[in-house]
């Protein structure tokens, strides 16, 4: 054979046997990979292979059957690299036990006992801030609610944040902010360096920790959920406890001062050993809205944000404004000690508020529940009307304060059950808590300006009475359209 056909293009091709054993060589790795692939559908929820964010949209990324010896992958490298990535954004079921979720459990009990049980303790420092400043009740109420306000409305930006993965500086920020923000209430003596510590800076600061623990101890329990939300609220209870006690014990003997330094060392404490407990367990959502307006095409969510709104605009009259009245109105009228049990037995009654609801809508289901405790709440704001002597609102007291504090407790239950994908409860329930902020901002000062008109204490606790009632049919319309939605009666648990 010459040299010229040596050199053509026949030159390069392989000898039959290595074709030959090339092929039995493809065609066996081909069987593995087939009977590897059976295997990993049959271990593995469809849903993985068939997740919108687990598909490629990168033409160089999808499989071929290409010959090339380039093609850096192979089916089964493709299906478990998916595997590993669904994994890591939905770790699986909540584990409803164990060390280290009921560990959450006790840091959200520490972050709302400095939350929400130093901002129902407002009431302590209303009346004083009135005699000391000369200010109106409405005024007043402002700082207050200005410190709700915050706590609610950026949780948009906080649940967002903590899905997307930045929940542990969001914690850190909080703390600190929180902690300077009660060192410098201790300093102040006017009332607008009050509206700048004592309302936003701790606002603020309450705004970056509530939220985002709320959604992260809902991920550790799916049967257990509403009880454990239920203890992680009791914080409210035990911090509305705490801290009016401080007040009533220390400020006619040390002063304003340090009284105020105290409750903050004590919240220092606290807020360290939540800060080393507390631990996300879903892995972050990078990509996603800030605000999902979607989630209002689901009209049991829309509902629901309009329950909330009017639940809160009326719920907080009595944490604001009971002492007041028990000295300016009731016959005899209370001294300023006395009233401040009264503050106390509000917010101690609310361990049993926060338990026995959450324990029981477990069983039956939040919204459930949280219907005729809204009802409950608005009967009783109405025959709050007739109270005039000290017995009758002692009793009173004990009563709402069950019922006021199942309707803080039941909320954030009843929320986490109305949404099916965790990855977007951060993002829901900071949407829900930013509507929820407007109500708590303008309901105490809206009924401190009503008291200061010719309606007086009547006129606003009618106002407060009539927003409960608007709170209860919203709920009671939210469920009704999530019987729609999913098709269930009136006793399922959602």
């Amino acid at each position: 054979m010459s040299d010229s056909a040596t050199d053509g293009p026949m030159a390069d091709k392989p000898p039959r046997d290595d074709i030959n054993m090339l092929a039995r060589s493809r065609s066996r790795a081909s069987a593995v990979e087939k009977e590897d692939w059976a295997a990993g559908q049959s271990q593995t929820d469809p849903a993985v292979l068939h997740d919108p964010e687990m598909q490629s949209t990168d033409p160089e990324d999808q499989y071929t059957t290409s010959d090339d010896e380039d093609q850096p992958q192979t089916v089964v490298s493709r299906v478990l690299s998916r595997i590993t990535s669904k994994s890591s954004i939905d770790p699986g079921p909540p584990p409803d036990g164990g060390a280290r979720a009921w560990a959450q459990c006790l840091a959200a009990h520490l972050i709302i006992f400095n939350t929400w049980g130093w901002a129902n303790s407002f009431g302590s420092f209303q009346s004083y801030y009135v005699a000391l400043l000369d200010r109106s009740p409405s005024e007043i109420s402002w700082i207050g609610s200005i410190a709700v306000f915050l706590l609610f409305f950026i949780g948009a930006f906080t649940g967002r944040l903590t899905d997307a993965g930045y929940f542990r500086p969001l914690i850190v920020v909080g703390s600190v902010l929180s902690i300077l923000g009660i060192f410098m209430t201790s300093l102040c003596t006017q009332y607008w360096q009050l509206l700048l510590a004592q309302g936003i800076c701790t606002g603020i600061a309450n705004g970056c920790i509530f939220c985002p623990t709320l959604a992260v101890v809902s991920t550790y329990f799916q049967k257990k959920r509403a009880l454990v939300l239920g203890i992680a609220a009791c914080g409210s209870a035990t911090g509305g406890l705490v801290f009016p006690s401080m007040v009533r014990q220390l400020l006619p003997t040390v002063g304003f001062g340090w009284t105020v330094r105290a409750i903050g060392f004590v919240q220092m404490v606290l807020l360290i050993v939540a800060n080393i407990l507390l631990k996300p367990r879903i892995r972050p959502r990078k990509t996603g809205p800030l605000v999902e307006l979607s989630a209002f095409k689901d009209w049991d969510y829309t509902f629901y944000a309009a329950a909330g709104f009017f639940n809160f605009w009326g719920v907080y009259f009595a944490f604001f404004y009971l002492p007041a009245y028990s000295r300016d109105v009731l016959n005899p009228p209370l001294s300023y000690s006395e009233s401040l049990n009264l503050l106390l037995i509000l917010n101690g009654v609310g361990v049993i508020g926060r338990l026995a609801p959450n324990a029981i809508a477990d069983r039956v289901g939040a919204v459930n529940v949280f219907i005729p405790t809204s009802a409950a709440a608005s009967i009783l704001m109405f025959c709050f009307i007739a109270i005039d002597k000290p017995a009758g609102l002692y009793t009173w007291a004990i009563i709402y304060g069950i019922v006021a504090a199942g309707i803080q407790s039941l909320f954030p239950a009843a929320l986490s059950f109305l949404t099916t994908d965790l990855r977007k409860l951060g993002v829901r329930m900071g949407m829900i808590f930013t509507i929820v902020s407007f109500a708590v901002l303008t309901g105490p000062p809206v009924a401190g300006a009503i008291i200061s008109s010719p309606a007086g204490y009547t006129g606003a606790k009618a106002f407060a009475g009539s927003s409960l009632a608007l709170g209860c049919a919203c709920l009671i319309a939210a469920k009704m359209a999530t019987m729609k939605r999913t098709g269930k009666g009136w006793k399922s648990r959602t």
